[in-house]
């Protein structure tokens, strides 16, 4: 009974720590973000942070897990969620792109791990992976709907299309650390405009 307690409190305090990086690298940025810092924010040594982590990596691929999860909850929809009608995905997609323009650390984190996580020896390999293909799929099936109900061209496949967007958010993450004024949200929704049919129906006026 003890190892299961002991279990359980060792859950609750790694989720502890992941909720707390999450403020500590949104407030301070990802320079801001070392082990030290956030081993203090939750009253650890850094060897005692690293006690529920095998690694540095793991940890930072971790927090990048949680925010997934916290974006799910703040937003409402998970990204693989059948329910979601045609056309909210444009609305959904840029509500994010301008919440992560709020938390640049937690962007710079992002794209500094997805690059290193190229190699499959990174602990973050298989999360970075699982991921995107997991959104493609998602963003796949959703833009097939905004087909099949004229609100995008097919021309297109949905596959190639879903492959394009992720492309462009990703490197219009890139352009935006380099230049803040760089309108990420915009940019994008450009881009759903360029894709839509002459025919099709105007998207809502409000997408914030």
């Amino acid at each position: 009974m003890a190892r299961r307690g002991s279990y359980a409190k060792g859950i609750a305090k790694r989720e502890e720590i992941l909720s707390r990086a999450l403020e500590v690298i949104a407030r301070e940025g990802y320079r801001g973000a070392s082990v030290k810092e956030l081993a203090e924010a939750v009253g650890l040594s850094q060897a005692g942070l690293l006690h529920y982590f095998d690694s540095k990596e793991e940890l930072f691929t971790e927090i990048l897990r949680k925010r997934d999860e916290v974006d799910v909850e703040m937003f409402g929809t998970a990204p693989d969620d059948a329910a979601i009608e045609p056309g909210e995905l444009r609305a959904g997609y840029l509500r994010v792109i301008r919440h992560n323009a709020e938390v640049p650390g937690l962007v710079q984190l992002f794209a500094r791990m997805n690059v290193d996580a190229v190699d499959d020896a990174h602990p973050g390999h298989d999360f970075f992976r699982t991921r995107g293909e997991g959104l493609r799929d998602a963003f796949s099936a959703e833009l097939a709907a905004m087909q099949a109900a004229g609100e995008l061209t097919d021309r297109v496949d949905a596959d190639t299309l879903a492959r394009i967007f992720q492309a462009v958010a990703d490197g219009l993450q890139v352009q935006w650390m380099l230049d803040p004024a760089v309108d990420m949200a915009g940019i994008v929704a450009q881009l759903f405009d360029a894709l839509r049919p002459a025919s099709a129906p105007l998207p809502h006026a409000t997408e914030g």
